[in-house]
């Protein structure tokens, strides 16, 4: 009997997988091996003195992560709300809420940086009620989170809709026919299977902070020790052609980077097995 070869318009794995492979190595790899290989060509001395132990530099990195986990956990817990309401209720303008979701995605940051210091300013429509009240938020700490909440919320909403939708509602069905109340079916069943979406959604807003310029060039003030971000730093130290102090900083950036989002896969698979 005689077997047919299913035929495919798509390419092979074999030349599937080298021009997944060359694409990533051109756009991904290769610049960041070149900054790590720039870095080595420095003294341990010098990268130490121009990304460790500058005052300024650290401030910046104080303020770039810090700023960017704070953002990033308002946005896990918000924008696990929004997908929520998004995928489980019907209602007039859901579609409407739903575009709104992705302005972030299709507005220069630049742009979302000067609307939200127009508005937060202290004599902006916002910050003029906030200031009587000694509440600052633009060219202070609050602002950056602000600016990297409003950028990184597409990425936490868009995460958990599709495991919302795929989420089997008559488990939790189940679980309340069987005595469970609301909250303890959600905080026992439905939690622990979004569990996953939630930490993915929660890295790929970390990552989003962590290197965001535009909109918190605007409204941060840039006050060094104060609100002055890493990739200010990087920016300043180009145009004074100190390169080696760019690289520094970007390498340190790098690692710390790999490093957070490495911690957050780590939880991923612990929260996946415990839900096994």
């Amino acid at each position: 009997m005689s077997r047919k070869n299913s035929s495919s318009p798509l390419p092979g794995f074999g030349l599937s997988l080298g021009i997944s492979l060359s694409y990533v190595g051109l756009i991904v790899m290769i610049p960041l091996g070149g900054l790590v290989i720039s870095a080595f060509r420095m003294s341990f001395g010098d990268f130490l003195a121009a990304a460790v132990r500058d005052p300024r530099v650290l401030a910046s990195y104080r303020v770039s992560f810090g700023s960017a986990l704070a953002a990033a956990v308002i946005n896990a817990f918000f924008g696990f709300i929004v997908a929520w309401v998004l995928v489980r209720y019907r209602f007039p303008g859901r579609r409407f809420l739903d575009a709104l979701v992705d302005i972030p995605f299709a507005l220069p940051t630049a742009v979302s940086g000067i609307a939200l210091t127009t508005l937060y300013a202290s004599t902006g429509w916002i910050g003029r009620f906030l200031a009587p009240a000694g509440i600052q938020v633009a060219y202070a700490r609050p602002g950056i989170v602000l600016a990297l909440i409003v950028v990184g919320l597409p990425f936490t909403v868009r995460t958990l809709q599709p495991a919302l939708q795929e989420l089997d509602r008559e488990v939790e069905e189940a679980a309340m026919s069987l005595g469970a109340s609301s909250p303890k079916t959600f905080l026992r069943v439905t939690l622990p299977t979004l569990m996953p979406a939630v930490l993915t959604g929660f890295s790929l807003a970390l990552a989003r902070g962590i290197g965001e310029f535009g909109s918190v060039y605007f409204i941060a003030g840039n006050l060094p020790m104060r609100t002055e971000i890493a990739p200010l730093l990087i920016v300043m130290k180009l145009e004074q052609y100190d390169y080696q102090g760019a690289t520094a900083i970007g390498v340190v950036m790098l690692l710390v980077s790999f490093l957070l989002l490495l911690a957050v896969n780590i939880l991923q698979w612990l929260s996946r097995r415990s839900t096994l």
